[in-house]
């Protein structure tokens, strides 16, 4: 079966959605929108596909299958749930939105339509992050210690100043964490296992003119007993690849970006060696460190590849909303610990109150 994909929101991002659309053998860009119709008009032009500026018609055209939504953060749940009523299945960028309700509204809707949801989270689709995965599955670490997760990027003010939406709690949902981190948030939870509690300070130090943190740093308790940290700042010169490390009793990895950089267990196998060569320049792009359209879109094509699967199938997809709803949970806990100063235990009983964003609403 082909599916035929439609793309709601043209900015930068729906540019890496087209490309891993591209290449897929069963799917196609038929449609795209934007609430500025000239946005749509320039994405379709460009990608071959047919412009709407009207969303319900184009949830309306029985060519398109799947909705990828590509809209601000704080602006998925409109488009997503207005998708799923209409019977399309629905990719939503990360985060899957910036509250809990919000994110569980557009679960429950796309639960009772009897459509496939998804987050996008295209790391967790990287072989190198594959392999972590599996080495903690068999065991391999022994018993887990520590899991530290490193975002150490760098954004200009210009960046901040490009768009209106950025930088804002209503449409971005806070800074370096829930925009750029958030990546790393959801594969250390992957890799890691639930967390338990939290502690964190937040700040904003290098920009202006933005309502969220520019510098984040939580400290973990995970369920299984092990510690971790998560680091988070866009305003680290001139940027780094996203880093993270697992340890444990019988061994360690670290991965940066796409490259495993340590790979050393108590119990070595044949097949390390060759497996570490082969890793150690994985790594393709800048990883979005310095500027955030120098990513590769093949994580993306991969996840697609997933979620057409999981419709194909009955199946469920690796990142389905409940999954993406998780890493929203951790950052709006960190949020809520560096607000109060005090320990936050997970999961949350209901979205957190905080001051930071009713501030700015």
């Amino acid at each position: 079966m082909a599916f035929g994909f439609g793309v709601i929101g043209c900015g930068m991002i729906a540019n890496f959605h087209a490309k891993a659309i591209a290449d897929l053998d069963n799917g196609q860009l038929v449609a795209c929108f934007d609430m500025f119709p000239a946005s749509a008009d320039k994405f379709a032009e460009a990608n071959g596909c047919r412009a709407y500026h009207d969303l319900a018609e184009m949830l309306a055209d029985p060519a398109v299958d799947v909705v990828t939504i590509c809209t601000p953060s704080g602006a998925h749940m409109e488009p997503g749930v207005q998708a799923a009523r209409a019977g399309k299945h629905v990719i939503v960028e990360k985060p899957l939105e910036i509250t809990l309700q919000r994110c569980d509204n557009i679960i429950a809707a796309c639960e009772e339509a009897g459509v496939t949801l998804a987050t996008i989270f295209p790391s967790r689709f990287h072989r190198s992050s594959q392999l972590l995965k599996q080495a903690v599955e068999q065991g391999r670490f022994g018993k887990l210690t520590i899991g530290d997760s490193y975002v150490k990027w760098f954004r200009t003010q210009e960046y901040y100043d490009s768009g209106a939406w950025r930088g804002t709690w209503k449409l971005d949902g806070g800074g370096a964490l829930m925009n750029q981190a958030i990546h790393s948030v959801d594969l250390l939870a992957w890799l890691m296992g639930p967390v338990d509690s939290i502690s964190a300070h937040t700040s904003t130090l290098a920009h202006e003119r933005i309502e969220v943190e520019d510098v984040a740093m939580a400290t973990l308790q995970f369920a299984n007993g092990a510690l971790g940290v998560i680091e988070a700042t866009t305003a680290a010169y001139p940027g780094y690849l996203k880093r993270i490390e697992l340890h444990g009793s019988e061994g360690t990895a670290v991965m940066e970006e796409e490259d495993i950089v340590k790979w050393d267990f108590a119990h070595m196998r044949p097949e390390d060696e060759q497996l570490k060569e082969e890793m150690a320049g994985a790594t393709s792009s800048g990883g979005g460190a310095a500027d955030p359209a120098a990513i590769g879109h093949h994580g993306h094509t991969e996840l697609f590849r997933d979620v057409l699967h999981a419709i194909e199938t009955g199946g469920k997809p690796l990142v389905d909303g409940r999954e993406g709803r998780r890493s929203v949970e951790i950052i709006l806990a960190i949020y809520q610990a560096a607000e109060l100063g005090a320990r936050v235990q997970l999961p949350l009983a209901s979205d957190p109150v905080l001051k930071a964003r009713e501030a700015h609403q």
